[in-house]
């Protein structure tokens, strides 16, 4: 009986492509968080930098008075902010995973199967957003114990979480392009450290874009994190607002991460070579 609904999944698969490829994401997803519930030392490492920007920078910077954050507090005004470089750091430097997966002979075996190769990079788009998932909640809970005012409205949490997947999603993309060109890990890991201050720093993480030099502006406005940070301070802070708007911020997400993806696609398998 098992063989015979086996053989008609794979018929359904081969007649809706959508849902094959879906299908084989989802597999992949599930695989990588598998590795991560059987080692989670990562996620509680990840946990400790956001606490540590909020509860020391952020107590620092929220006395400064020259910082324009509107009708919100610094403190509420930079908590978006950190969330979104808690999935940019996370994210980044997924990679490096990627490459222990070829030099172990996993991506070898990946790519004979009979997946598609956009399928097994997707699968693991997905999965880096249930990382991000739970550096929402710690964020949450460092927000609410600092007494920053959150949106609750379903909606508000709904949006949040998909903004967080999605720039999980492109900076997890990004990272697995960097390592199918690099190829080592020593290499990943000097670009790794190189690219992350430029994007957050260029964003509009802890700091209005209206502070910025022209120049710097200009640059931060082609940061996909920017636009990550804008829809987070539009959904997640009461008060907040998305200063680009919200088609724009998850459009221009998208946008991105469907060319990550294509790219992506096309480099995975020359990892091996």
């Amino acid at each position: 009986m098992s063989g015979k609904q086996e053989e008609l999944q794979t018929a359904w698969a081969d007649s809706f492509p959508l849902l094959g490829f879906l299908k084989e994401s989802l597999a992949i997803a599930e695989v990588e968080l598998k590795k991560l519930i059987r080692d989670p030392t990562e996620l509680f490492t990840r946990a400790v930098q956001p606490v540590l920007w909020i509860v020391i920078f952020g107590q620092v910077f929220s006395r400064v008075r020259g910082i324009p954050t509107g009708t919100i507090g610094y403190l509420a005004f930079m908590t978006p902010g950190i969330l979104a470089q808690s999935v940019l750091f996370s994210a980044i430097f997924y990679g490096i995973a990627v490459i222990w997966e070829r030099d172990l002979g996993i991506i070898h075996k990946l790519l004979v199967s009979p997946a598609r190769r956009g399928s097994l990079v997707f699968g693991k788009a997905i999965s880096s957003g249930f990382r991000g998932f739970v550096q929402v909640v710690v964020i949450y809970f460092l927000a609410i114990a600092m007494g920053i005012g959150l949106r609750w409205q379903p909606y508000a949490i709904l949006g949040v979480l998909f903004s967080v997947a999605l720039g999980s999603a492109i900076f997890s993309t990004f990272s697995l392009i960097v390592a199918c060109i690099v190829k080592t890990r020593e290499r990943f890991m000097g670009i790794g450290q190189l690219l992350t201050m430029p994007l957050f720093f260029a964003s509009n993480a802890i700091y209005p874009l209206t502070l910025m030099p022209v120049w710097l502006r200009w640059f931060a406005r082609l940061n996909p994190l920017t636009y990550l940070v804008d829809s987070l301070r539009g959904l997640m802070i009461t008060g907040g607002h998305s200063v680009h708007g919200f088609g724009v911020d998850f459009g221009v997400m998208l946008f991105v991460f469907i060319i990550f993806l294509l790219i992506a696609d096309r480099l995975y398998p020359t990892l091996v070579q």
